[in-house]
């Protein structure tokens, strides 16, 4: 791996990843996956259906800009099912929802997002690096 690393194509990186995450997490998940991964139970279906979306997303951008990197969305599916779900079990465990106006809610939501900004980052900054 270089020890430098194109600006542009960082930027590119983090543009793509950001339209990922962007698609995935808000324009294709639907209200059975965002509710349903959080719960103490039944959690594994929307949890799978939505890391899936992550996926099938992130594979076909990166397949399209630059095929050698398909592995890099498996990675990325992999550590969004483990971020969603330890949110998940602090959801549920501590009973943070948006009904329960508990006051950890908008902080759990952003904890959760800056995650998966900084996994796009660092993803990004190896396929730059590459």
């Amino acid at each position: 791996m270089s020890s430098s690393v194109s600006v542009g194509a960082l930027v590119g990186w983090m543009l793509l990843l950001t339209a990922k995450h962007i698609i995935a997490d808000f324009m294709l998940q639907n209200a059975w996956m965002a509710i349903g991964k959080d719960q103490k139970t039944g959690w594994a279906k929307p949890l799978l259906a939505h890391c899936l979306i992550h996926l099938a997303v992130a594979l076909a951008l990166i397949l399209v800009v630059a095929p050698r990197f398909w592995y890099v969305a498996f990675i990325d599916f992999v550590i969004h099912i483990i971020v969603d779900r330890c949110k998940g079990i602090c959801a549920s465990h501590f009973g943070v929802t948006l009904e329960s106006g508990h006051p950890w809610f908008w902080t759990l939501i952003g904890v959760d997002q800056a995650l998966h900004h900084l996994t796009g980052f660092a993803l990004s900054i190896y396929m730059a690096a590459n």
